[in-house]
């Protein structure tokens, strides 16, 4: 009964659709396309499963999933959640809106996955002998992500690709490996969401893992630690270790990942000819981001030389090693529970195509992205300072808390090096020259992500090029 109640319902879908923090604003006014629906449930409220084709006149296309829910009337609580009415067939005159809001279609999406899938709908492909727990309150989470995730009685996460793809599914593949080589740094994988749905036949629409209730997320513990810094250095307080502890403790379990997702995946030498290929797209990368970004036009010459460097470096018989990695490393990816520290959300950069994001890597890149999300934690942590108290301080006051921020961040990060090297992984101070490369095309990479989306935070990369660009060599 399913068949055909999407495709009128998309008139009034498309501008709820780009309201949506998850949607693409390349594809605003793209025509929308039914490509898979199924109703779930026997008695209202119903749950409309749903995945449609956005197509823009250029040709590209980018699939979107929905989870609609379907009552004949809709409760006071749920009418901000309204999007349409049914026009047609049999739910004629029934009110549609966004199921997350509905913890009763939560629930039955949970059972229908537990109880393996019924029908043509979402199902659960188990990847391992966990059996998944059912008659858990559901809370989405409100967090700043392309996905939806939803926890169940803090026991398990429910995550939704809102931009579902073919499989294989790069999280998927490395929660998987991880969960099998019994990882004690990231979440336990229950399995991954699938449809059998004509038109959503392979897509990878989700997966469930172990939820973390009592984590804490990196990020905002970082930001925290450095914004006291300061704060302490406006009341002339003496520096204390703060955060460095844990910087040093996240390197180490980041190591442990990596070396877990090694025995899983196994690693490869890059040749000097993937070496020179890689750095030829940083240095068209840095071209590009310069032709964009003026500011960045006076470094090319010199952060060109990093990436030169790079190569030569591989060309001299000097191994560069690539393996599976996070691919897309920072603060936010890291929670600090009471055992220690846990790795999430390895999709990698949304960016990339899924092909890019599943390529082995130097893992490198992921500890350049983490030295690169310290430099914005205590950058973020100084602005927080300065915009709740503006007119706090004498200028001498502010360039010293400006300071203590600098060296905050070369403190943290120095810590996660040693962390990093003394769980037996390789030190990275053992390889300047590749760390300075790929720490350099990170800071491009926020150039140009900032000079689009949040120009006020451009200086952060911007600095961080000035530094790199004038480090002895």
């Amino acid at each position: 009964m399913s068949d055909g109640i999407l495709e009128p319902l998309l008139p009034a879908i498309g501008p709820w659709l780009e309201g949506r923090r998850w949607f693409d604003a390349r594809f605003t006014g793209a025509r929308l396309e039914a490509r898979a629906a199924s109703v779930l449930g026997d008695e209202p409220p119903l749950l409309l499963h749903a995945v449609v084709s956005a197509h823009r006149p250029d040709g590209q296309t980018l699939h979107y999933q929905l989870l609609l829910g379907l009552r004949p009337e809709l409760p006071t609580r749920l009418e901000p959640a309204a999007i349409t009415t049914v026009p047609a067939g049999p739910w004629q005159g029934w009110r549609v809106y966004d199921a997350l809001a509905d913890g009763a279609l939560l629930g039955l999406l949970l059972r229908t996955l537990a109880g393996g899938g019924a029908g043509p709908g979402p199902r659960l492909e188990r990847t391992g002998r966990y059996p998944l727990p059912v008659g858990l309150v559901p809370h989405p989470l409100d967090v700043e992500m392309s996905n939806t995730a939803v926890a169940y009685g803090g026991q398990i996460l429910l995550k939704i690709f809102r931009r579902p793809e073919p499989g294989p599914h790069t999280e998927v593949e490395a929660l998987h490996a991880l969960t099998r080589e019994h990882c004690a740094r990231t979440p336990r994988l229950y399995g991954a969401l699938h449809s059998d749905a004509p038109g959503a036949e392979g897509l990878v629409l989700g997966l469930v893992e172990e939820f973390l209730p009592d984590a804490r997320d990196g990020w905002e513990e970082a930001v925290r630690h450095a914004s006291d810094c300061m704060d302490d250095a406006r009341r002339g307080v003496p520096a204390s270790g703060g955060f460095t502890p844990h910087a040093r403790s996240l390197g180490r379990a980041v190591a442990e990942v990596h070396g877990a997702l090694d025995k899983a995946f196994g690693r490869s030498r890059l040749t000097a000819q993937d070496v020179a290929e890689e750095a030829a797209g940083m240095n068209m990368r840095l071209k590009e981001a310069a032709e964009e970004i003026p500011a960045l036009a006076r470094y090319t010459t010199r952060i060109g030389a990093l990436f030169d460097d790079y190569a030569r470096v591989a060309g001299r018989g000097n191994p560069v090693f690539a393996q599976r990695t996070h691919g897309d490393l920072h603060l936010g990816q890291a929670l600090r529970t009471a055992d220690g520290w846990r790795i999430v959300d390895f999709e990698g950069e949304p960016a990339r195509t899924a092909a890019e994001r599943a390529l082995p890597q130097p893992v490198l890149r992921d500890v350049a992205g983490m030295l690169r999300s310290f430099d914005y934690a205590a950058r973020t942590g100084l602005a927080a300072l300065e915009s709740a108290d503006p007119e706090d301080g004498s200028p001498a006051g502010r360039l010293r808390r400006r300071r203590r921020a600098s060296a905050w961040a070369v403190r943290n990060r120095r810590a996660f090096i040693e962390g990093y090297a003394s769980a037996g992984r390789e030190d990275p101070h053992c390889r300047p020259v590749v760390l300075r490369a790929f720490e350099a095309d990170k800071a491009v990479y926020e150039a140009l992500y900032e000079s689009r989306l949040r120009p006020d935070r451009l200086p952060i990369p911007l600095a961080a090029v000035h530094r790199l660009a004038n480090t002895s060599r």
